[in-house]
């Protein structure tokens, strides 16, 4: 891969709009994210409206930036990368429509980039020693998947969620405690001040020997707890988190049994922020006696560098993909994985 390929990448599939310019030698040059908390904290959660009318004012003002901050000129540029999905199918269009729009201006290539592709291989970015294949637990807001990342493009799904993905669990259960909005950060700063063995949520198919996870049963057992009103938020908070601890390590043990060929361990995804949840993975390659890799918190939630990395990672292979590419709802990374039972579109 050529050192000297720059890379500006633009994410705008959730509440974050992001621009960021990276070169193909891991070099971050330059990156700017506008969070939308304040519009959507009123809701109690992302309002698909709300968050693509933000991302329409901020998105171009934050290429601006980048590209000053890095002392560059679009021309400059050796491809462009955006987000095509999947994700809130307004922000993706405003992103990738951008994408296009600088494309046909400077005649560089646009590279049409999976938001989960980004999740895959962010920690390659700060990480240049980790090498294909690994295990990856992809833990956001809207997924919840144990992935075999045999390389650039190459996915094999082992493991997803047939109801709720992690990161709603944690946004619910937020909301149900009313510890706020985002839920994530608030249930795991309760969960410090808790006792985790408080309350004895259930571990949805925790020793099944299923591969899938669940956690729409945990959520409502939190509901019901909290409705009972025998325990204070904190308690629950922590019980909650240390069900959601097991049932997450518990999975991927199974699934490092069905890929003895792993190199390492990876959580990627905004989940993966949380440090209860990267201790007990730690703890676990440890254990199976692999490197366990945890991007930094930055860089697990959304943002455009690593939207920009997965550009460079295409680009260095000439995996350039198709200019008219439509933005996607749904973009599934392992289209050929057989439907997990009672999955349905978050197969």
């Amino acid at each position: 891969m050529s050192s000297s390929a720059i890379i500006l990448g633009l994410e705008s599939s959730c509440d974050e709009t992001a621009a960021a310019l990276v070169a193909t030698d891991r070099r971050i040059l330059a990156q700017r994210i506008a969070g939308q908390e304040e519009a959507h904290r009123p809701f109690g959660g992302v309002v698909p409206e709300i968050a693509a009318r933000a991302h329409v004012e901020v998105l171009a003002p934050l290429i601006s930036q980048v590209m000053n901050e890095a002392g560059m000129q679009l021309d400059q540029v050796d491809a462009i990368a955006a987000t095509a999905g999947p994700g809130l199918i307004g922000g993706v269009m405003v992103g990738l429509v951008t994408g296009k729009a600088l494309s046909l201006a400077t005649g560089k290539p646009l590279i049409a980039i999976n938001h989960l592709e980004g999740h895959a291989l962010s920690p390659r970015l700060v990480e240049p020693e980790l090498g294909f294949p690994y295990l990856l637990l992809l833990a956001s807001g809207g997924h919840c998947q144990l992935l075999a990342v045999d390389g650039v493009g190459c996915y094999r799904r082992l493991a997803t969620t047939i109801d709720d993905a992690a990161g709603e669990a944690f946004d619910k259960v937020a909301k149900i405690l009313g510890l706020g909005f985002p839920g994530g950060p608030a249930v795991e700063r309760a969960a410090r001040q808790g006792d985790s063995r408080a309350v004895a949520f259930p571990r949805p198919l925790v020793g099944s020997g299923e591969p899938h996870f669940s956690f729409a049963g945990l959520k409502s057992a939190v509901l019901r707890a909290a409705e009972a009103g025998a325990h204070g938020r904190e308690d629950l908070a922590a019980s909650f988190q240390q069900a959601v601890v097991d049932c997450l390590i518990d999975r991927t043990r199974l699934a490092l049994e069905a890929m003895p060929e792993a190199t390492a361990l990876v959580v990627a995804g905004g989940v993966a922020s949380n440090q209860a949840i990267r201790t007990a993975l730690g703890a676990l390659a440890d254990a199976q006696g692999l490197p366990f890799i945890a991007p930094p918190g930055w860089l697990c939630t959304d943002n455009a560098a690593m939207i920009a990395w997965a550009g460079a990672e295409r680009f260095g292979l000439g995996l350039m993909g198709e200019a008219d590419v439509a933005a996607r709802a749904r973009w599934p990374l392992d289209p050929d994985a057989p439907p997990a039972r009672g999955a349905g579109v978050k197969a």
